[in-house]
């Protein structure tokens, strides 16, 4: 059985790191561990083997704990396999669908989703229980940006193309916490969206980063700007703020235009 711990770095980049452990064995991956001392702690608290490390991209607010971590464990570095110019001391470098083994009883598959930057992995699940490790290329209720090193026509092929028609029971696991706030762009965007109002409202009295909320992919296609592309409200509040949008405008056009928004929101 998988076991997640994700753990609330507290910086100032509202950073999340993860440990994914296989029950049988204690075997376990870290992902992105940037404070490495909080990762290994809990690791030993558990009394788990920190064996193998997954960087989702090369950014320093997810490479930075890979030294002293590969340093206190030993542990082997996984990146995408075009990012090794970028990353130091990667030890296997990640395609398209190949799988990552952890123990005896965890299996992920790396995504090659490009667009925050153009060399970034995500990881699914291959279980009964569907997760996605989404790096900053899909937040809680938001996309990532493309500022260092991406594009966004990229992350919009990402989105549609692979992350959108995944389970809906498919839990999200992102690599920063920026719920509350793409949750108030999303109604920014798109004001008559009941399901994000209540959540917001909700999250405003409980949020806490150290137990955050577990979207999914369900959930996402309701309050997420960013799969709702076809929305009337948003393709209408769109054409008030860009005057010489099409009336009709595709998808693609709609998600680079709230990808622009939000760069300044």
């Amino acid at each position: 059985m998988m076991i997640v711990e994700q753990i609330w770095t507290g910086n100032s980049l509202r950073n999340f790191n993860y440990l994914v452990a296989c029950s049988e064995t204690g075997d376990t991956l870290a992902i992105d561990p940037l404070d490495y001392q909080k990762c290994l702690n809990r690791a030993r608290h558990n009394g788990w083997n920190i064996a193998q490390i997954v960087n989702t991209h090369e950014h320093g607010d997810h490479t930075g704990g890979n030294g002293p971590m590969i340093e206190a464990t030993g542990a082997k570095l996984l990146a995408h396999a075009g990012a090794g110019d970028r990353i130091s001391g990667v030890d296997r470098g990640l395609k398209k669908d190949d799988v990552i083994k952890v123990g005896t009883s965890v299996e992920l598959q790396a995504m090659d989703t490009p667009g925050h930057t153009m060399s970034h992995v995500c990881l699914r699940t291959i279980s009964d229980e569907p997760a996605l490790f989404s790096g900053d290329t899909l937040f809680n209720a938001g996309a990532g940006n493309c500022h260092q090193g991406g594009h966004p026509e990229q992350l919009y092929e990402t989105f549609v193309n692979q992350l959108h028609d995944l389970d809906p029971n498919t839990k999200i696991y992102p690599g920063h916490d920026y719920l509350t706030n793409n949750l108030a762009f999303t109604l920014n965007r798109e004001p008559d969206n009941d399901t994000a109002r209540q959540l917001l409202a909700k999250l405003e009295i409980s949020h806490d980063p150290e137990k955050p909320m577990v979207t999914t992919i369900g959930l996402e296609r309701e309050v997420n700007s960013f799969f709702r592309l076809t929305s009337p409200t948003i393709v209408r509040e769109l054409c008030a703020v860009f005057p010489d949008l099409d009336k009709r405008p595709d998808t693609r056009t709609v998600f680079l235009k709230l990808r622009e928004l939000r760069n300044s929101w």
